[in-house]
């Protein structure tokens, strides 16, 4: 019996969908995911989802007037591309007719003050949006936070165990197969990090999570410049 076809994954070079196609001609006029996405007004995921699962269908005409509006008109401004994009672009309804709400994870923190957020490679590499709306419900209601980090052994300055670089924790480093580590910063018993501050650091970086933590890690001594995040946990408390 012969061997089966493969099917074709959309996402590969040469089989792009438009979408996909239009938002390669943005990134060559000097314009980054994130960029498409606040276009768009959607998160930075689903323009990867564009290329990996040939999603973007319903963005293409809205696309297509901003690739016109920039290479043809010049307009370069955020908000005015967004503007011009937002016309074509309109929210799913429900079977009733209603607007459908945004399916996006529930940022949960506890009356005490507890929340916990996690994101992965693939939410790492779009700036770690969805800890986001954590950080700053941490810092509206005055928590502490704390957070946890994992990179290749290589990436940090100190040895494993160092109490120069997590000080005050008892927790053991978490040594993976990989050749990574996961390393804690912060504590309750430690009293962690003012929310407050983060929350600045992430506005300042553009709302990039993992560009404002990995420029702490950096300032502070801990890793080395090039390092790559590769998981981030961040944890809330209320202090006592």
């Amino acid at each position: 019996m012969p061997p089966r076809p493969r099917r074709k994954r959309p996402g590969r070079q040469g089989e792009l969908n438009e979408a996909a196609h239009l938002a390669d001609r943005l990134q060559a006029a000097g314009y980054t995911k994130r960029d498409i996405a606040r276009i768009i007004n959607r998160d930075p995921s689903l323009v990867s989802q564009f290329y990996t699962k040939n999603k973007g269908a319903a963005f293409v005409t809205a696309l297509h007037d901003v690739l016109t509006a920039v290479e043809t008109g010049g307009i370069t401004d955020l908000p005015e591309l967004a503007a011009i994009a937002a016309r074509h672009i309109t929210r799913r309804t429900t079977s009733s007719g209603a607007r459908a709400r945004v399916r996006t994870k529930a940022v949960l923190i506890t009356p005490t003050g507890s929340g916990t957020g996690r994101v992965g490679a693939q939410a790492i590499a779009s700036g770690s949006a969805r800890l986001r709306p954590l950080i700053a419900e941490a810092a509206r209601q005055g928590l502490r936070l704390a957070f946890t980090v994992r990179l290749a052994k290589t990436a940090y300055v100190h040895p494993s165990g160092s109490r120069t670089d997590s000080p005050g924790i008892r927790r053991d480093v978490i040594q993976r197969a990989d050749h990574t580590e996961e390393r804690s910063y912060g504590s309750a018993q430690t009293g962690g990090f003012d929310a407050t501050d983060f929350a600045r650091r992430v506005d300042a970086a553009g709302g990039d999570v993992t560009a404002a933590v990995h420029q702490w890690l950096v300032e502070t001594g801990r890793i080395h410049p090039d390092a790559q995040i590769i998981h981030l946990e961040v944890r809330t408390w209320r202090p006592r």
